[in-house]
């Protein structure tokens, strides 16, 4: 894998991860306004796009596994800062909502 697959890899990770973060985001607003109706659907389309981040996150882990040198950008990093950030922006937005339901008794 080459410097330009492995920064196209990175902009496919921040794609990802900022479509997770939208619906995760979306999710957080809804609930906080005590409407429950979509927080599941938005979650569940946030840890789909988190799953393909991943998947394109290991393309790169197996690559350097397997014993290939990668050259690594700025790229790739900034779509390792959005994956990771975005995951633990899952984290608490389940806890949020775990609150919002407490709070509005549902």
């Amino acid at each position: 894998m080459n410097k330009e697959e492995l920064a196209m890899l990175g902009f496919e990770i921040v794609a990802y991860a900022g479509d997770a973060r939208s619906s995760l985001l979306k999710a957080l607003q809804d609930v906080r306004l005590g409407n429950f109706d979509s927080y599941e659907a938005l979650l569940a389309d946030a840890d789909e796009n988190l799953k393909l981040a991943h998947n394109a996150q290991t393309k790169a882990l197996s690559e350097e596994a397997s014993g290939t040198n990668l050259e690594i950008g700025f790229i790739f990093i900034h779509g390792q800062d959005h994956l990771m950030t975005t995951i633990l922006l899952r984290e608490l937005v389940q806890d949020f909502i775990s609150l919002y339901q407490e709070k509005y008794g549902n």
